[in-house]
């Protein structure tokens, strides 16, 4: 798979060379470490659910092999003679972006998610013309942009999912005031998955008050005991639906399933907002009249840049906030594969790529 010359670094991963949903032990090649990069020994890589997408090809733009994962922390091992940012030693994640143009307005804001060149740390190409493989791999090189410290007080697997699923909630309540801690205000939180449980501890965090909105009765106790979720509404009881009208100041809305937004637009109070996060494979059903008769809005957020995700990994450092997982060795991926592509995972798994040990 050596796309380059300068790809000289051999590196053992696992990959799927096809849409069975499996992956297979891959041999392959990285690019040497040049001026500004930064090499990393791979020590823990989470599971996210758009792995599952591009191993499966759902959305039509897999290029086999793939080796998935975006959710990495790890060890420096080396560095580029153009960095000065990082050393051997430090402890740092790569999230969901590879690279950038550098040079346009986004990337000038540190929006680089929002460059039109921006390329994904897996089933993306990279700046000389190569393929990029992601964190199910035991060594990866990075350009010093795309990286982020992790601070010494978060272990290193709880701390691995905060960079994609982490980031993804954080962008965009930090964007519409969710985390000011403005006292009275609410949130509520659609889908308690490997998303939706970040989102409510941070709620709680900055002095929301959160309510999770699921179609899983089994999950109340969750919700409440273990999140320390405020209130806890049925999706599919309609009574407790209605008893919920208008109640809340935002919705993040993580459910990756086709689903309608009507009713959870009525959760909202008149000018509310509802941020939709996750990706599902077919539309989503929006109505205009909760929008009209509410002066609703409805958003998208994807990632978050690289100054942003620095912050918010300070901040959970700050606060203690970490992902609720289970972490698996390698022999288990395609079976842990298998039980997320059945939600069965509480919040989420975590690949021991350094063979650290598991804690199940």
């Amino acid at each position: 798979m050596e796309v380059t010359p300068n790809h000289t670094q051999a590196v053992s991963g696992w990959a799927a060379m096809d849409a069975s949903g499996k992956v297979v032990p891959f041999a392959f090649k990285r690019r040497a470490t040049g001026v500004d990069d930064v090499t990393i020994k791979v020590e823990y890589c989470g599971m996210c659910h758009t792995d599952l997408h591009f191993i499966n090809n759902a959305w039509g733009i897999t290029m086999y092999p793939v080796v998935p994962g975006h959710e990495i922390t790890g060890v420096v091992t080396k560095v580029g003679t153009n960095v000065s940012g990082f050393k051997p030693g430090d402890r740092v994640g790569v999230g969901c972006i590879a690279a950038s143009c550098l040079d346009c307005d986004h990337c000038s804001r540190s929006e680089e998610n929002y460059c039109d060149k921006v390329t994904l740390t897996y089933n993306g190409i990279f700046w000389d013309g190569s393929i990029t493989y992601g964190g199910y791999s035991n060594m990866l090189v990075a350009h010093k942009r795309f990286l982020v410290r992790i601070p010494d007080t978060l272990p290193l697997d709880a701390a691995a999912p905060l960079l994609c699923a982490g980031i993804t909630v954080y962008s965009p309540m930090k964007q519409h005031g969710m985390l000011r801690g403005e006292a009275g205000r609410s949130l509520g939180v659609v889908g308690l998955g490997g998303l939706g449980h970040v989102a409510v501890k941070f709620g709680k965090a900055f002095g929301l008050r959160v309510t999770v909105i699921s179609t899983s009765p089994g999950k109340e106790r969750e919700a409440r005991e273990s999140l320390k979720a405020d209130d806890f509404v049925l999706s599919t009881d309609d009574k407790q639906m209605q008893a919920m009208a208008r109640s809340l100041d935002y919705v993040i809305d993580t459910v990756s399933a086709q689903h309608s937004l009507g009713p959870i637009l009525e959760l909202l109070k008149v000018n509310g907002k509802l941020v939709l996060v996750a990706a599902p494979d077919k539309p989503v059903e929006l109505p205009s009249f909760p929008l009209i008769f509410g002066k609703r809005t409805v958003s998208g957020s994807m990632t978050g840049g690289m100054k942003e995700t620095q912050e918010m990994m300070d901040l959970c450092g700050e606060h203690n906030i970490t992902c609720d997982i289970e972490v698996v060795s390698t022999d288990r991926i395609n079976e842990a594969l298998a039980r997320l592509e059945r939600n069965d995972v509480r919040y989420r798994f975590v690949v021991d790529i350094g063979g650290n040990g598991s804690r199940i």
